[in-house]
């Protein structure tokens, strides 16, 4: 394995690459073709019968990826502890993207006859993909300078975008044309499977284009012995960054805003195309064609949203932008309400995609800078990502219980427009006390 200096071209490239890698994932099945599968298979059955009760299918979805958010938000500060007191994160990485890739694969065998196995794949592809993202953003101040990491954070998601959409184009075509890959059946039942193979293309491709980041990245910070505390010593590590942020008053802050307007963010991203699916007035024809190009569009001007607003924030603040976002995301949500049409969803689409890129990246960004100088970055970055977690956990039950209750996603959207709200109100307060030059 090479040893890179911080700052290395290689490894900053390196890096990236695990967004190349990882983000086939949230955009061909958390976002793309598995709501499509999943209301394929659903078909007229609003409601699905889970352990004696009846959910409406969308909430069932939420509710169970409230419950892996859940598990992320616990179990990772237990693994994030170990990994930095053994200096070993790259290994935990690892794991979680082996789970995940090979949790992908598995999504190839659900159905609804056997439900059960098939939600606990998509729980396990999940918690996969989010837990690897806790070590790979904790590697972004041990890799790069602070004058480095608004440009890295926003080139990692803009090659992340690049390499899902090439992935997905393809998925996209297996779909349309399924007899092309040698995929037989009748139309609809040869499109299914299509679906299928998507996933596993998702789990090749994951673990594949994983391997460059995997080669070049450090084991990690430090070498420590076992002991009998160190199961609990993430909690401990947790603690000592939440007594830390007494004397970082600015950080402190900062996190409060990211945790309202992250809660929001996280929970419309992962629900948009059960939205689009569900809401919008598409033809049987166009249907899937037009809920996928949608979500190009998004990834598309996603790759130059994040680039335009890592500029932005090198130009106006890191602060002044993500204030802009919010107020942005605003109007979206609202908008979103009252979208019924094809043509509505598309523009709704290209705004989402100019915002999406770019609220992450900067939000990731400004962390990084805000942090201390420190060896245990794990430790800091577990503790944005539990609280980035537990917002997507609160959000995601949210989301399904207006969902549930009330029959409307459409209702369930708006009600995140107040979150956004928030979030930007304490940004301003944030942006009026700010010394630090962000």
């Amino acid at each position: 394995m090479p040893s890179h200096k911080k700052g290395d071209k290689k490894l900053l490239r390196a890096w990236v690459s695990y967004d190349w890698a990882n983000s086939v994932y949230f955009l061909v099945i958390s976002s793309t073709i598995f709501p499509l599968y999943y209301g394929f298979i659903c078909g007229d059955q609003t409601h699905l019968e889970v352990f004696g009760m009846q959910i409406k299918n969308t909430a069932l979805i939420s509710y169970v990826t409230a419950m892996a958010f859940v598990v992320i938000a616990l179990w990772s500060p237990i693994l994030s502890g170990i990994a930095d007191y053994m200096g070993n994160k790259k290994r935990f990485m690892q794991f979680y993207c082996y789970l995940g890739a090979a949790s992908c694969v598995g999504l190839y065998w659900f159905e609804i006859q056997n439900i059960y196995w098939g939600l606990l794949f998509y729980f396990l592809a999940l918690v996969g993909a989010w837990s690897s993202l806790v070590f790979y953003n904790s590697y972004l101040p041990d890799i790069a300078f602070p004058e480095q990491q608004n440009r890295i954070s926003a080139r990692g998601f803009a090659l992340g975008y690049i390499g899902s959409v090439l992935l997905l184009l393809v998925n996209l075509f297996m779909v349309l044309k399924p007899d092309v890959f040698g995929i037989t059946g009748d139309t609809s039942e040869a499109s299914l499977k299509a679906m299928r193979y998507s996933f596993v293309s998702v789990g090749v491709w994951w673990f594949a284009f994983s391997h460059i980041a995997f080669y070049h990245l450090p084991r990690g910070n430090k070498d420590k012995v076992y002991t009998k505390d160190i199961f609990f010593n993430g909690y401990r590590e947790l603690k000592s960054v939440w007594k830390s942020l007494k004397s970082l008053h600015f950080l402190k802050r900062y996190l409060g805003a990211f945790f309202v307007f992250s809660m929001a963010l996280q929970t419309v991203m992962l629900v948009a195309a059960y939205f689009g699916e569900q809401e919008i007035s598409w033809s049987a024809e166009e249907k899937t064609t037009g809920l996928i190009v949608s979500i190009l569009l998004i990834q598309i001007i996603a790759i130059f949203g994040a680039l335009m607003s890592s500029k932005f924030a090198n130009r106006w603040g890191n602060i002044k932008t993500l204030i802009l976002l919010n107020a942005i995301w605003v109007i979206l949500c609202v908008s979103a309400y009252f979208i019924y049409e094809p043509i509505e969803f598309y523009v709704v689409a290209g705004f989402v995609g100019l915002c999406m890129g770019g609220i992450q990246s900067v939000a990731r960004s400004t962390y990084s800078q805000l942090i201390p100088e420190t060896l245990d970055t794990t430790s800091y970055f577990s503790f944005y990502d539990v609280a980035e977690k537990v917002g997507i956990v609160i959000g995601m039950l949210m989301y399904a219980t207006v969902d549930q209750v009330t029959g409307s996603m459409r209702n369930a959207i708006l009600f995140f427009v107040v979150f956004f709200f928030v979030g930007g109100i304490l940004l301003i307060r944030l942006e009026r006390g700010n010394k630090q030059a962000l």
